[in-house]
């Protein structure tokens, strides 16, 4: 899609700003990520860095295209319909873990500790232990 297209199919989202569409189906997607995040924490490992991705993508400082792979990320990990069903033992979650990998590797950087912060908290993981070296 071009710029001017994107400009074109925008939406106001939260605290004014100006999203483009698909940023907004994939936000309300995502929405249904932190209680499925609830009921599989301790089942997934990667559930700290989903809920970084997420938290990041809801950052207003996060830029918008950051926003809508994130945003992608967490809305593929919430569909029921998937690549590989999550109730396939074993296998059932590699492919949400493939597409967050990807996200991340593109966008990262975007991702900042005070986003990671926020998802310990959520997860009631522990801090890190700061080394002292």
């Amino acid at each position: 899609m071009s710029d001017a297209a994107e400009i074109i199919n925008t939406v106001k989202g939260q605290g004014d700003i100006y999203l483009p569409k698909t940023i907004q189906r994939n936000e309300r997607l995502a929405r249904g990520l932190v209680p499925k995040l609830a009921r599989l924490a301790g089942k997934l490992p990667f559930a700290d860095d989903l809920a970084a991705a997420y938290y990041a993508a809801r950052d207003p400082l996060t830029p918008v295209k950051a926003k809508a792979v994130l945003f992608g990320a967490a809305a593929y990990f919430v569909m029921p319909a998937d690549l590989v069903p999550d109730v396939v033992v074993g296998l059932g979650f590699t492919d949400d873990a493939t597409v967050l990998a990807t996200a991340l590797s593109v966008v990262g950087m975007h991702v900042k500790e005070r986003h990671r912060a926020l998802a310990r908290k959520l997860l009631a993981l522990p801090e890190p232990v700061k080394d002292p070296g």
